[in-house]
């Protein structure tokens, strides 16, 4: 077998390849691929052992280490569902997720179990904990029972056992979005789409063995995740990374000598405002962004860093793991596209009677092919608003099949040009409705990052009796700047934006804007904390923001 088709293929290739090659790397240890292949096995027959049955769920709750990969890998191995639980949710997050789909084995650490003592009990179905500190004493496999603490040496002690049999098409994880409209979602991925993501993305990002990647997303984020597999695909180093600080990153792309980077524009923003060393440039060979668009000026301040570095810009749904990227020679002709369909993907254009958009007619995303998810778990109605069948209209596809094709309907508004180029417009459900008129968050943003008074900032719309929304914007301060510039902005708005596009307030703020779980500005948040503050004084507003200057109605 040459090619991989279930997820652990991936890394028992390269071991087969290249066994002593360093597959990881985390807190200065190092772990090859021949290593890290015997840990997924033993992981695999410890599952078994405990009788796991095919298709049940192990989550996974730690931060970035050798053990959180290893169980993600041997749970695919074993036949189970691997289910990543973002280390930086709460006790009450965590025990939603292990109840939404039911998990049989959590693996965590002794210090994160006792937070979840409280939630636990409420969690029926989880059967067995698998620590990965030594603190308990340790139990063979043979001999537990269910609710027993096992310490992770003992998965050495376990006898080899036989997986499940599963193939490509059956599911291998269920990643959990952020929630940020309510509750979390889990989204169902099988062994085809990880596989098929990671020959895609590593095809264009030209990933070779001799890479090393910095993981510094989290991995219960699919482009998080995505570092690993793309990685594994090459038989290139994955560098772990749980960073506190903007130069925590950059430390690390030295000390690592890191060649690909993949961050979300929030990071980017941080970045951009440091100053990069040298040792970056020597090594770095790309960045890419993902999770939304990266603002032209923090573009443009990345590149002035590490010019040799190649730009990609990525568009993707953890629904379809990934959809477009903009190839680095296109950045300086057309810097505000999302590119074209990756390989072995195609992205459609439609209306909503489901007939494609003529060219710069703004339509619905509609991602079609291998990357295509099994829906959200145990939840069809949200399901079935996403996940919908196409008709030969919309692919244009000869209408004599008979068996239907499911497609992911993004629910974000996109324009394709006449060479082909995709532009992303808003999300539906992020486009602001002012006085008839629609209005694209990012627009408005554009604007303010050009002025380069403001480190980060995020506009939405707030319900108002007239207009139906009014556009309000909360911005932090860039390093150096004050309330006075205040006036400046809203003069530049005037300047560039029609008057139905100006925003109504401008909320300035000290320190970073809040985050949902996968590092993304919280612009419902705001949102509701400006709502919220409407009928207060300007100085008390969104003050989970931090220390508010000034806000004008």
């Amino acid at each position: 077998m040459n090619q991989p088709l279930l997820l652990p293929d991936l890394v028992s290739l390269a071991a087969s390849r290249t066994p002593h090659a360093i597959a990881l790397s985390c807190h200065g240890e190092t772990m090859n691929y021949e290593t890290l292949a015997l840990k997924i096995q033993q992981l695999s027959s410890c599952l078994m052992a405990l009788d796991l049955q095919r298709g049940e769920r192990v989550a996974v709750y730690l931060e970035k280490r050798f053990e959180t990969v290893i169980a993600c890998f041997g749970a695919a191995a074993a036949g189970a569902v691997f289910v990543p639980v973002n280390p930086v949710l709460k006790a009450e997050q965590v025990a939603h997720i292990l109840q939404d789909c039911n998990v049989r084995v959590l693996v965590t650490s002794a210090k994160r179990l006792q937070t979840l003592q409280a939630v636990l009990p409420a969690c029926a179905d989880v059967a067995h904990l698998l620590l990965v500190d030594e603190v308990h004493a340790t139990v063979s496999v043979e001999s537990m029972v269910p609710g027993q603490q096992l310490a992770w040496s003992a998965l050495s002690l376990s006898p080899v056992r036989r997986p499940h049999r599963v193939i490509d098409q059956d599911m291998a994880a269920i990643l959990y979005t952020s929630g940020s409209t309510g509750k979390p979602k889990g989204v169902v991925l099988s062994h085809r789409n990880l596989v098929a993501g990671a020959v895609s993305v590593a095809s264009y990002l030209e990933n070779q063995a001799d890479d090393t990647l910095l993981a510094v997303l989290p991995l219960s984020f699919d482009a998080g995740f995505s570092q690993l597999t793309t990685a594994f695909h090459a038989g290139a180093r994955v560098v772990l990374l749980n960073y506190l600080l903007p130069q925590d990153v950059l430390r690390t792309l030295v000390a690592e000598r890191v060649t690909g980077l993949t961050a979300v524009p929030p990071l980017y923003i941080q970045l951009s405002q440091q100053t990069w060393p040298e040792g970056v440039r020597q090594n770095l060979r790309y960045f890419a962004n993902t999770g939304g668009r990266m603002p032209l000026e923090t573009l443009a301040r990345i590149r002035a860093q590490v010019p040799q570095a190649r730009p990609f810009l990525m568009y993707g749904l953890t629904e379809s793991f990934r959809s477009t990227y903009l190839p680095p020679e296109d950045v300086d002709r057309r810097p505000d596209s999302i590119g074209k369909a990756i390989p072995n993907a195609e992205i459609l254009v439609l209306r909503e009677d489901g007939t494609p958009c003529v060219a710069d007619e703004p339509g619905e995303l509609v991602h079609r092919g291998a990357l295509v998810g099994l829906g959200y778990w145990n939840d069809v109605e949200k399901t079935a608003e996403r996940y919908k069948v196409l008709t030969p209209q919309s692919t244009g596809q000869p209408p004599g099949l008979p068996l239907p094709e499911y497609a992911v309907f993004s629910g974000d508004t996109v324009r394709r040009d006449a060479q082909g180029f995709l532009y992303f417009v808003g999300r539906r459900d992020e486009m602001i409705k002012s006085s008839g008129y629609r209005v694209s968050p990012t627009e408005v943003e554009e604007v303010l990052y050009a002025s380069h008074c403001i480190a980060e900032c995020a506009a939405f719309g707030t319900p108002h009796p007239d207009k139906g929304q009014e556009i309000q914007v909360v911005a932090s301060l860039a390093a150096g700047q004050d309330e006075t510039v205040l006036a400046a902005l809203y003069a530049l708005c005037r300047q560039q934006m029609p008057p139905y596009m100006v925003p109504a307030g401008i909320t300035l703020v000290r320190g970073p804007l809040p985050r949902n779980a996968n590092g993304k500005i919280d612009r419902k948040q705001l949102a509701a904390a400006v709502v919220q503050a409407d009928d207060t004084p300007a100085q008390s507003k969104v003050a989970t923001s931090g220390e508010c200057l000034h806000a004008t109605p």
